[in-house]
């Protein structure tokens, strides 16, 4: 009778439905130039729950060297090869830029970690977590206002990212009352922008706005102040990490920078709609990576996450994974996302609108004591 009892259950096991599982391909740059911020972005990938929108997840982690060139390679091979339902990536601007090509192509959606240029963002198979330049340089126009700074130079990256920044302070500037005097450009893997800086300061700015990020976005801040520059420097927030601070040490102190909410959640009122997410982040990685290991770029992959929970749930109730028609469904959900309150934002997609935040996705911060503090 025993027997014939396990048998029955064992039958019974073999004809409940099985999870389907999601199946995810995540692409950063965690070695290159960009590894300060790819790191991060790769170690949220690794504390994550195992499900994702109540289904059985498995994560499948690339490595792009902060190139755009192996970005597209990756991204190419997880659609045709590993059969990925999602691409999560890359951690750099022209890295995430290059794979919206093959995301249109292959009808796979992507999730980008960084903010992708203009035309890419047309592209109805790509969704950006980070906020705009746009937005988060209007904090910074608003404080050089507020501070009667009337004159300002840029010093920024000489590809996709220093185009962005200094588009993003340009569209704030004459209602801000202000007027960009110089506009200097250097390598991601440049070791001196002396000359730059030479150029910048001959123009006598008020304030210098820098269009760099992760550890190279330090070193025109620190030959200014190797120099002898009294003015506000502005940085963006594609340097909100650690290793920015570290490899700047004492000559950045005193900059300024926007960022997301969670860098300074705990400073923040209970009525943030940002807050609760946060501190859940901030529980969640620090567990893992130590205390005060909190960084912005760690902060986009868990935003990234609770878009992709709430949009494949979503999906799920139409198809299942692995077909065209699941990415289809997940596209549409990912366009129809709606209130997610997540670390950087409050997320409010649209057909027109991919990047989905407003004003709350941002606070102005300052380096004190080789921190960042709540700007006053």
């Amino acid at each position: 009778m025993k027997m014939k009892i396990f048998a029955l259950s064992a039958l019974a096991a073999l004809t409940l439905p099985v999870a389907a599982q999601i199946k995810v391909g995540v692409i950063t740059g965690a070695t290159g130039p960009g590894a300060s911020l790819g790191i991060p972005y790769k170690n949220t990938i690794t504390v994550l729950p195992k499900t994702l929108g109540g289904q059985p997840v498995e994560y499948i982690i690339m490595d792009d060297a902060t190139d755009p060139t192996n970005a597209v390679k990756h991204a190419r091979k997880l659609i045709t090869e590993d059969k990925v339902d999602l691409i999560i990536g890359s951690s750099s601007v022209p890295a995430a830029t290059s794979i919206t090509d093959v995301s249109s192509e292959l009808k796979t959606p992507q999730i980008a970690l960084s903010p992708v240029g203009p035309a890419a963002s047309k592209n109805p198979w790509v969704f950006t977590i980070p906020q705009p330049a746009s937005i988060m340089m209007g904090a910074v126009a608003d404080h050089m206002k507020a501070n009667g700074v009337k004159t300002v130079a840029f010093v920024g990256f000489a590809d996709a990212w220093g185009d962005l920044v200094l588009n993003g302070i340009k569209v704030h500037a004459d209602e801000a009352g202000i007027k960009i005097v110089a506009e200097e450009r250097y390598g991601r893997n440049d070791t001196s922008v002396t000359g730059q800086v030479l150029k910048v300061l001959s123009t006598n700015p008020d304030a210098v706005v820098v269009g760099g990020s992760g550890t190279p976005g330090a070193l025109p801040h620190v030959t200014l102040t190797e120099r002898g520059y009294k003015g506000k420097v502005y940085h963006n927030h594609g340097v909100i990490n650690k290793d920015f601070l570290r490899v700047g040490g004492k000559n950045i102190e005193g900059g300024y920078a926007p960022t997301g909410p969670v860098m300074v959640a705990e400073q923040l009122p209970d009525s943030n709609p940002t807050k609760k997410a946060s501190l859940e982040f901030t529980k969640l990685y620090e567990a893992a990576f130590g205390p005060g290991s909190r960084n912005a770029f760690a902060a986009y992959s868990y935003d990234a996450y609770l878009l992709a929970n709430a949009a494949v749930a979503e999906a799920s109730k139409k198809t299942k994974p692995g077909s065209p028609a699941f990415r289809q469904a997940l596209r549409d959900a990912l366009e129809n996302t709606k209130n997610v309150a997540a670390t950087h934002a409050v997320y409010n997609m649209s057909p027109q609108d991919h990047a989905g935040v407003d004003s709350r996705a941002r606070v102005l911060v300052q380096i004190q004591g080789g921190d960042w503090k709540l700007a006053k």
